[in-house]
């Protein structure tokens, strides 16, 4: 899963279908949404690219998107957003919310 940053955030989401992860190092719920994203994010290859931003490394990109908690995953599509969704999220919700998009 590509980390994205201040400087490469517009350019990544410009085009597509792009999931991005709000996320921060010292997150638990972060934490254990990770390897959940990293579970079905082959399910969607050539469908939807599957990437994260470190909030704290990020700022400028965390305000531009009034992230005010994390895990926050955002959905965008040709740089739109379509779908967001706060907090931790099991397989099964990520599942029905990727399938409806």
């Amino acid at each position: 899963m590509q980390v994205l940053t201040d400087s490469n955030f517009a350019d990544s989401i410009s085009s597509g279908t792009v999931l991005v992860d709000f996320f921060a190092e010292w997150c638990g719920p972060c934490k254990m949404l990770s390897p959940v994203l990293e579970d079905i994010e082959a399910d969607y290859a050539g469908k939807i690219t599957f990437t994260k931003v470190d909030v704290d490394a990020s700022g400028e990109t965390s305000q531009t998107f009034a992230i005010t908690s994390v895990p926050t995953i955002i959905i965008f599509r040709d740089g739109a957003e379509i779908a967001r969704m706060s907090g931790f999220q099991s397989k099964d919700a990520l599942i029905a919310k990727l399938n409806e998009i």
